[in-house]
């Protein structure tokens, strides 16, 4: 049997997946990393993406984060997002509603730092669309 890396996925509402995998890969900011076993110790932070959980208890799963930060060692890998959802629990139409919702709160935007903000969640929401 593969070496396994215990995984948490968390976010502010709830504990997401709790479970040993064989991999996980995460869209970190510098670029997309491969977690197993092993792994040295890292912290890092992470850019909108999907996390890949691979050899899990139930197959492969997959994760749509909007960013947060993963603790990793060489037996345990612990991510705290922002927000997180499974990709099979959402609709491309839940996703065009999200979309719509921020564009709109782009026009009454009062600062850089917000439009910063909702234009990064706006790119990220594009990406997921694109994937489903």
């Amino acid at each position: 049997m593969a070496d396994r890396i215990s995984f948490d996925l968390v976010s502010p509402e709830r504990l997401l997946l709790s479970e040993d995998a064989e991999m996980v890969t995460l869209p970190g900011t510098e670029g997309d990393l491969g977690v197993l076993a092993g792994h040295e110790p890292l912290i890092t932070t992470l850019r909108p993406g999907i996390i890949d959980v691979k050899g899990g208890g139930n197959g492969e799963e997959r994760f749509f984060v909007l960013g947060g930060f993963a603790d990793i060692n060489p037996g345990k890998l612990t991510v705290l997002a922002e927000e997180a959802f499974p990709l099979a629990s959402i609709s491309a139409a839940d996703v065009d509603q999200r979309i719509a919702n921020v564009r709109e709160d782009l026009i009454g935007v009062k600062t850089d730092q917000e439009r910063h903000r909702l234009a990064t969640t706006l790119d990220a929401l594009e990406t997921l669309r694109g994937a489903l």
